[in-house]
């Protein structure tokens, strides 16, 4: 369970983490016109931000709500000596705690069914010189009541306090009473013992003493009993966990000047946007059936949209946008389960693609908690297909190596038109992730995709996503893309590291190819100035076609130009600072910046200012 929770979830997003193209200008083809029209219905995950959570093992029950799992556990420090399933021969050897005092928690709460028991804390002790401590310990050794001592002694010569000490008189009084009615006989030391009249008294004698604390015993347990007798009547499920979050944040842009046709280097637009304050929300039900399996149901909604159609370029993309038009939709149902103990497999019609699948490397990767630039998330060729749903595997090879594969489509359920759609038809990608740890301070993840595309877009949805020309018909690509990512621990509170991305793509009908590379490095600051915060410096380059030799008209550098070969003169600089503060358990809020330089790489636009506050809520 370990392996499909750790390699399969907690190094990975639980839903799908995808993001829509949103290019500066979108391409006028019959295949993009057919899917609007065909699926004017259908919300896509890639249009969605889900949930990203550190599972805990599903297999485990349900956990208490927090003010009863205090209760059970100071009842069971009480009367843990009482259960009569329990015999001597138990192995648990440790006496119980000692009896809390006056200021602790456990009448606290006014609410607490618990608190209208009368407490005897105020009580004197019983020390090992009392007669009463003496009777108990004799009965103790000749009747073994008391489970939980191999030697049958009662605490040694350790004061203990009257609600302990009725504890055990009250396991004593069951054990001798259940002896009496079978042959008159009680058990102790492997031998037979008659219970006589002298200790028929005496255990009169000590019920009259302790008759109050006996009183308190049982209504405790009682009151135990009703709690957990509701707690089982009102859970949720026995085999089902619901993770949430809500993310509130307000962002912004400066105004620019932008270059849409870098011909003549002179800018035809403005961009902005205005200062927004938007929100989002998903739910999570994780489900276990055996204890080595997990179907995940995601489901999400939102407002914040795209903001690179206004600024004419997809570079300012915030990594926690999360637009449905507030429409819950579905953002995950995946089925994870072992196929041997070392090999997960993950397979649905949601949330199953190679950032779901493939282990995460980079420590700043989180939508919610993470970079607040989608760009700052992770190698921007994990994302190429756009891939929903499909099949993949996590195999731990060993300790320090592990191989990631994934086959994922982008409309898996569309009957339609082969070229659109379908499990092997449409938008689809298979790729691998060689996972490795040379030491324990030292992450590597080697990356290899395949991709088709019937129209020409890569769908990684940052940078230069779009391969030709968007006066050009509609032309499929096949795309082979290589990367890596690497993270370094250098000590607990300061992590460096980076990728790098490289992608070839051939179109289908056409001569040439378009060649894109990416890279980032990035610096993060663990518990900066305080215990689960995270600070966190990025600079990097995003997608840029470095080469475009198809044939004139084609090619998207020079689409102003007549389209002729060549690639981009000029190069985007990504700069980003951020800085999460974990106000509590629950709740942080991370206020973020990032600048691009020379956007949409030329260097004609003027450089763009994003500004972000996040504000996230767990539960």
């Amino acid at each position: 369970m370990s392996l499909l929770m750790a390699s399969v979830l907690a190094t990975a997003p639980v839903s799908a983490l995808n993001f829509p193209e949103n290019t500066v200008i979108e391409p006028d083809n019959q295949v993009q016109e057919s899917i609007q029209k065909n699926l004017s219905e259908v919300v896509t995950p890639v249009e969605i931000t889900p949930p990203e959570f550190v599972q805990p093992d599903i297999s485990t029950p349900i956990v208490v709500k927090t003010k009863y799992e205090n209760i059970l556990t100071k009842s069971r420090e009480k009367i843990q000596f009482i259960s009569s399933s329990h015999s001597p021969e138990s192995k648990n050897t440790q006496p119980p705690t000692k009896e809390l005092d006056n200021n602790n928690s456990e009448t606290a709460d006014s609410d607490d069914p618990m608190s209208q028991v009368n407490s005897v804390s105020h009580l004197e002790d019983v020390q090992p010189a009392d007669w009463a401590f003496g009777a108990l310990q004799s009965l103790v050794e000749r009747y073994g009541c008391i489970a939980g001592y191999g030697d049958n002694t009662y605490l040694g010569n350790r004061t203990i306090t009257r609600y302990e000490f009725a504890a055990g008189l009250n396991a004593c009084l069951e054990k001798i009473n259940q002896a009496m009615p079978a042959a008159g006989y009680a058990y102790a030391n492997n031998q037979l013992h008659t219970v006589n009249d002298e200790d028929l008294a005496l255990l009169q004698k000590l019920q009259d003493e302790f008759k109050a604390e006996l009183q308190q015993l049982q209504q405790r347990v009682e009151a135990v009993e009703n709690q957990t007798s509701e707690l089982k009547g009102n859970q949720f499920s026995t085999t089902t966990r619901l993770f949430g979050q809500a993310v509130l944040s307000v962002q912004g842009t400066n105004t620019t000047d932008a270059d849409l046709f870098p011909r003549d280097g002179i800018p035809e637009r403005q961009g902005k946007t205005n200062l927004t304050f938007t929100s989002s929300a998903q739910l999570t039900l994780a489900t276990s059936f055996t204890g080595r399996d997990l179907l995940l149901t995601g489901l999400s909604a939102g407002n914040l949209g795209s903001n690179a159609s206004l600024l004419s370029t997809n570079m300012g993309r915030l990594g926690f946008e999360s637009n449905t038009d507030n429409n819950v939709v579905i953002s995950d149902l995946s089925y994870r389960f072992l196929a041997a103990d070392n090999l997960g497999i993950v397979v649905g019609t949601a949330g199953v693609n190679p950032i779901n699948t493939f282990r995460g490397i980079s420590p700043l990767e989180g939508s919610s908690d993470g970079a607040i630039s989608l760009f700052g998330q992770r190698n921007p060729i994990l994302g190429i297909g756009n891939g929903t749903g499909g099949i993949g595997f996590d195999w731990q090879i060993s300790d320090r190596i592990s191989l990631q594969g994934v086959y994922s489509a982008e409309i898996p359920s569309f009957p339609g038109n082969i070229n659109q759609g379908g499990l092997f038809g449409g938008r689809f990608t298979t790729g691998a992730q060689l996972s490795l740890a040379p030491t324990n301070n030292l992450d590597i993840g080697i990356h290899y995709l395949y991709s088709h595309s019937p129209d020409g877009l890569l769908g990684t949805g940052i940078g230069d996503s779009q391969l030709i020309s968007p006066f050009a018909d509609a032309t499929a690509f096949n795309t082979h893309a290589v990367g890596a990512t690497v993270a370094w621990r250098i000590n607990p509170n300061l992590q460096v590291g980076g990728w790098g991305g490289f992608t070839s793509s051939k179109p289908s009908n056409l001569s040439g190819s378009v060649e894109t590379t990416n890279w980032m490095v990035f610096a993060a600051f663990p518990n900066l100035l305080r215990r689960g915060n995270l600070g966190g410096v990025l600079v990097g380059q995003p997608p840029k076609i470095t080469s475009s030799t198809l044939p004139d008209g084609f090619n998207l550098p020079n689409f102003s130009d007549g389209g002729t070969a060549g690639g981009r003169t000029d190069t985007s600089i990504h700069l980003e600072l951020f800085y999460r503060a974990q106000l509590s358990d629950n709740i942080a809020l991370t206020p973020g910046l990032f600048v691009i330089f020379n956007p949409d790489h030329n260097a004609v636009n003027d450089a763009l200012v994003v500004g972000a506050l996040r504000a996230t809520f767990r539960f």
